[in-house]
């Protein structure tokens, strides 16, 4: 039975059509592979188009050229060229086949052979191939595993991680996206020999794996296996004795109340609120400086009692950030949902977390009406002391709860530095 994507409509896109033509023409053949054929298969969004093709890089380049296009040698000497046709992009692979494996990287040889190709691939569900009209090519028996949700290594698992270590954890993140039931038996079995082998890579790679998979509908499961194999605290030390208990309950808050998928979140919920911890994870993954700085500011803020007022979540929300307060709250409400269900008192706190939470995102931070320059214009002196009747004045004005005026905050100003009026 012939299996096809012929109602793609992406598929149909006249750049992607002429594309295929240009290097199938005379001789060669071009289809498309991968990620595209997998998710058109399962009815999933396409948003990158991966092509293979028997010409040799050279002669990409030279066929783009000529049909117009923008040929980028992104990853040349590994076959890759990145056509750009009317300003998107196409990665445009030869056909390849490993001649050694360093656990990273791969010498490879070009070839024409679909099958050497496929074979050299990590998973099935990611070997298959679709011609220009949409005819799906499987090689490696993927389709039979997307119908089952099944992950599976291409041949050996051990020695297709042995190819290249990330390809554990993008074991557990493919799993987490297309899975179902329990992984490959032999795939978490060779992630756990394996998993020191994830010490080779950088941390830049790391990190991108972990996003990706916490980025899932629901990587409850995955985070499972993964700490069942040991491959979570190898990549995630500060989760060993924290555990992931609390990730399908914050899934399934998302759910209900329509937050968005947020992987920081989802991190937070699987390590401890420690700020050295935290600043020793981001110093070590390579964190960008805005995800740091909100973990950071999220594991200094504190806990949130259920019971918390407004105007004293807004005071802490105003001494430390607006954001680390509502990160706390969503955890705080899903802890809360997932113990409700069993007690009452915990259901009240659902509630109570609930209407936080509503105002804390709701909440602007309003601006402390006096400044330096102020007090400068009423006589007095530029130095420490003007710093200190400053901070003095900001703390009563936000223990008034942000309602003492500008005009009496300048009286209190001239009483604290002795100004005439």
């Amino acid at each position: 039975m012939s299996v096809s994507i012929s109602d793609a409509p992406w598929l149909k896109e006249k750049v992607l059509q002429k594309l295929l033509a240009v290097l199938s023409a005379n001789g060669e053949e071009a289809r498309i592979a991968g990620g595209a054929v997998r998710n058109a298969l399962l009815g999933e969004a396409v948003t990158d188009i991966d092509i293979a093709t028997t010409c040799l890089p050279e002669e990409t380049e030279k066929r783009a050229i000529e049909a117009g296009f923008k040929p980028v040698p992104t990853g040349k000497a590994h076959g890759t060229i990145t056509v750009v046709a009317h300003g998107k992009p196409f990665e445009v692979t030869t056909l390849r086949a490993d001649v050694e494996n360093h656990g990273r990287h791969a010498t490879v040889a070009f070839g024409r052979d679909w099958q050497v190709d496929a074979k050299r691939r990590d998973f099935t569900i990611n070997a298959l191939y679709a011609t220009a009209d949409g005819t799906v090519l499987d090689l490696v028996g993927g389709v039979a595993d997307l119908e089952t949700r099944t992950l599976r290594f291409i041949g050996s698992a051990e020695d297709r991680i042995r190819e290249d270590y990330l390809r554990i954890l993008r074991f557990y993140r493919f799993f987490a996206w297309y899975g179902s039931g329990r992984p490959d038996a032999e795939g978490i079995k060779a992630s756990a020999r394996l998993k020191s082998g994830l010490d080779q890579l950088s941390a830049e790679r790391i990190w991108a794996e972990l996003k990706k998979l916490l980025s899932a509908p629901d990587p409850s499961r995955a985070l499972l296996w993964m700490r069942q194999s040991g491959v979570l605290t190898t990549v995630l030390p500060e989760s060993e004795k924290w555990g992931i208990d609390a990730v399908p309950g914050l899934v399934a808050a998302e759910r209900d109340l329509g937050w968005a998928v947020d992987p920081l979140v989802r991190l937070m919920a699987i390590i401890p609120p420690m700020k050295e911890r935290v600043d020793s994870l981001s110093e070590r993954l390579k964190l960008s400086k805005n995800e740091a700085k909100r973990l950071h500011e999220w594991a200094g803020f504190g806990e949130i009692p259920a019971e918390t007022s407004e105007i004293a979540l807004a005071k802490r929300m105003f001494a430390a950030g607006h954001q680390p307060g509502v990160d706390k709250l969503k955890l705080a409400l899903a802890a809360a949902r997932v113990r409700g269900v069993q007690n009452d008192l915990d259901l009240l706190a659902a509630g109570q977390y609930s209407q936080l939470l509503k105002y804390a995102e709701n909440w602007q931070a309003p601006q402390f009406p006096l400044h330096g320059r102020d007090l400068v214009a009423l006589g007095a002196a530029a130095d420490e002391r003007l710093g200190k009747a400053l901070a003095i004045l900001k703390d009563e004005w936000v223990s008034s709860s942000f309602t003492i005026d500008r005009e009496a905050l300048v009286e209190r100003a001239r009483d604290l530095l002795a100004l005439k009026s």
